[in-house]
């Protein structure tokens, strides 16, 4: 244990997976249809926040290298330029850390309040709910505090056995990722990482009376057990997945490559069927799609290929009883479509269920037949495979339903959820042939509630959940805006029931509209606290992100964007026509690729807002798309467009881009929070824009000088630990 201590304190562990677009969420390559919160435990398929690694996350370079068709310097002149560019990084660093050193003290009495707030607001709603437990047979895993727990069914968990502990490495920071039981329940892979790094470690532990650690394996993206002994698993490289080993136990000499992607547009992930048939490979870029299906029962055989990508063919599987169940985008309209068995499902932004023969070489889209298909602007969020039934949960106009559809009898339940519900989660199930699906659904202001669907006696439990507060003080709303182009948007509004003149209350706006994901509404506990100090709360859910499939997404990209830009405005203004607070009283917040939008809006109509938070934002997507040689930009073209080869496209950019387009005026106050090893969005570009804006601000100021001129605020908060990930509640705690 002392060598793997050792070993492991030598690796960078990393935070939960959460990429600028929160890796691909149309192309979600655990989930199939969109991101989920991290399942810590199971055989199912789970991802985090976003909540998986996608192909096309953005990767700004910290020093910019000489454009394509400029004569390259001398070595020695180009290290010089690296050396200043580094000087200039370095003292631009030193100014803000400066500058944030002394504006921090300013806050500390109500960072103090805040913070204890937020602790009780946390040991009341979360600490109270436990770890989802993922029941094989007789036995029962969970996941507590660091520590993987095995107990027996019909037995106290005060009894349970403990397999393993981050304690015992020595590392403070890491934590549990994921967690994989062999099927004979011999082994058990888990991922750890850390909140300074984006690389998993594999640890594969043989499970017995006294277990031992039988393989360490660095820079694991994902991982799937294929047979008793047979693990498969993707490496990560350069925020990259393009091959994929299998390993064998106890064996350890017998690792080989089985698949290797040659597209850099294309990433990598590893999934299961929830029979256990067949291990999914599945190679996804942001609009096309192949899976290769490697047999379980023969693990060793080459695999094989569903159907060839086609550019635009998004699909994914399933598989029950000898057949096939795909989801894909095959056919207009290009949305997600959705069968079971013989048929297509359900009609909601999903991929085509079709049918194929056992003969996986018939199984191509020739021969796919769809069954159902989804209404105009309902989506497909995510759907799970059982035995006998697929329940499948769908979003149309903000509110989420659960639709059952049964292969015994042949009929389809449709079921209202809670109208406060904006998230679900769905619980793992390792066995198919459970008699129930348990999930849980949240707010930003309500924290998660446990339901189960029960399909025996075809209806909904709510499980109760003792020392959890109901929140009863919150009201719900929902707007639709009319864009410019008379497209109406949906915005999704809280605040307290008992709050009076709501036109003088303050409003925290929320956008993200990139990368066809959800604007994220889980719990938190600051939203909670806010909505109890009378806040208002509103979510923009502006094209460019996924809220109503993916046309909603195809409408916000690339030559489109400025759409989301222009949906943003017209939420804000609408929310002030119908009196929720007014534009003195009102901040904008976003995070990662939402500051584009954010960003943006600032420099269009600062106007409207008083103030400003941004996350790692990302702020100058023209330098970043100029730079080819980056690791995700190819991909990213998907997104953005390429302004190397598109004169056009390059102008479009430009029009938008925030820090292309900061001027002197008089901007909101603006606070941003940045980490230094951010390997997607680096510090240089933040430092830079932060400099411009500061700039900006005072050009304007000294133009327009008079006796009690308000001068707004630009503070950087640079963080020396943390990534482009979910961080732990300690850290979540003190940002």
């Amino acid at each position: 244990c002392a060598g793997l201590r050792n070993l492991l304190q030598r690796m960078s562990f990393s935070a939960k997976y959460y990429s600028k677009h929160n890796p691909a969420q149309t192309l979600c390559p655990f989930s199939k249809i969109g991101p989920k919160k991290c399942h810590i435990l199971g055989c199912s398929k789970s991802t985090c926040t976003h909540r998986t690694a996608p192909p096309g996350s953005i990767l700004p370079c910290r020093f910019f290298s000489c454009k394509e068709g400029t004569k390259v310097p001398s070595k020695r002149k180009q290290n010089t330029s690296l050396v200043t560019s580094d000087l200039l990084h370095k003292n631009l660093l030193k100014s803000e850390q400066k500058n944030w050193n002394n504006i921090s003290p300013t806050y500390k009495a109500m960072t103090k309040r805040i913070k204890e707030k937020l602790k009780e607001l946390h040991n009341m709603y979360t600490l109270n709910s436990r770890s989802p437990r993922i029941r094989f047979g007789e036995n029962v895993y969970f996941e507590e505090n660091g520590c993987i727990f095995l107990a027996k069914a019909d037995d106290d968990e005060g009894n349970a056995k403990i397999l393993f502990s981050v304690e015992d490495l020595g590392s403070s920071d890491a934590f549990i990722q994921r967690i994989r039981i062999s099927p004979d329940q011999r082994y058990m892979a888990i991922s750890l990482k850390s909140e300074n790094s984006e690389e998993a470690t594999c640890i594969i532990m043989k499970l017995g009376n006294l277990p031992v650690v039988e393989k360490v394996i660095p820079s694991v993206f994902s991982f799937e057990w294929a047979a008793n002994d047979v693990l498969y698993y993707t490496v990560q490289k350069n925020l990259k997945c393009q091959n994929v080993f299998m390993t064998t136990f106890p064996y350890q000499e017998h690792t080989k490559l089985v698949y290797t992607e040659h597209d850099a547009r294309f990433f990598v992930d590893l999934y299961c069927t929830k029979d256990r048939r067949f291990l999914t490979i599945n190679s996804n870029s942001k609009t096309t799609s192949e899976v290769w299906l490697v047999d379980c029962r023969h693990p060793f055989e080459s695999p094989a290929l569903v159907q060839a990508r086609t550019t635009g063919l998004i699909y994914h599987i399933e598989h029950r009883k000898d057949l096939l169940y795909i989801l894909t985008t095959y056919g207009e309209p290009a949305e997600y479509k959705a069968i079971l068995t013989d048929n297509y499902i359900h009609r909601i932004n999903l991929d085509a269920y079709c049918r194929s023969n056992r003969n996986i070489a018939s199984s191509g889209k020739e021969n796919w037949q769809l069954v159902y298909a989804p209404e105009r602007k309902t989506k497909l969020v995510d759907f799970e495979m059982f035995s006998d039934d697929c329940i499948m949960f769908l979003k149309n106009a903000g509110h989420l339903y659960l639709n059952v559809i049964s292969f015994v009898s042949h009929s389809v339940q449709s079921i209202k959820l809670p109208t406060w519900a904006c998230e679900f989660e769905l619980e793992s199930h390792p066995e198919h042939t459970t008699s129930t699906c348990y999930f849980q659904l949240s707010s930003p202001v309500h924290p998660p509630k446990r339901f189960a669907y029960s399909f025996k006696e075809n209806n909904l439990i709510e499980q109760a959940v003792q020392e959890v507060p109901i929140i009863r003080n919150c009201h719900t709303t929902r707007l639709l805006a009319k864009s410019k182009d008379e497209t109406l948007v949906p915005i999704t509004v809280f605040h307290n029931k008992n709050s009076k003149e709501l036109h003088r209350r303050p409003l925290l706006v929320h956008v993200y509209g990139a990368y066809g994901i959800d604007l994220n509404m889980s719990f938190k506990e600051e939203k909670l606290m806010l909505i109890e100090e009378g806040w208002i709360l509103a979510y923009c859910h502006v094209r460019g992100g996924g809220e109503q499939g993916l046309s909603w997404h195809r409408d916000g990209c690339q030559h489109n964007k400025l759409k989301g830009l222009h949906d943003l405005r017209a939420c804000i203004m609408l929310l002030h026509q119908v009196g929720f607070s007014q534009p003195k009283h009102t901040a904008l917040a976003a995070a990662s690729a939402g500051g584009v939008l954010a960003g943006a809006l600032c420099n269009t109509d600062p106007a409207l807002i008083r103030a400003m938070v941004l996350q790692a934002p990302f702020v100058d997507v023209l330098n970043t798309m100029m730079k080819t040689q980056l690791p995700l930009t190819i991909e990213e073209q998907e997104e953005w467009g390429n302004p190397l080869e598109d004169e056009k496209c390059m102008k479009y950019i430009k029009s938008y881009c925030p820090y292309q387009n900061i001027k002197p005026q008089c901007y909101p106050s603006v606070f941003i929070s940045a980490y230094e090893n951010d390997e997607r969005v680096p510090l240089t570009g933040i430092l830079q824009y932060v400099q411009k804006l500061r700039k900006a601000v005072l050009d304007h100021a000294s133009r327009t000088s008079k006796k009690g001129n308000w001068i707004p605020n630009i503070i950087l908060d640079v963080q020396a630990n943390g990534s482009h990930c979910d961080s732990s509640w300690e850290h979540s705690l003190n940002e």
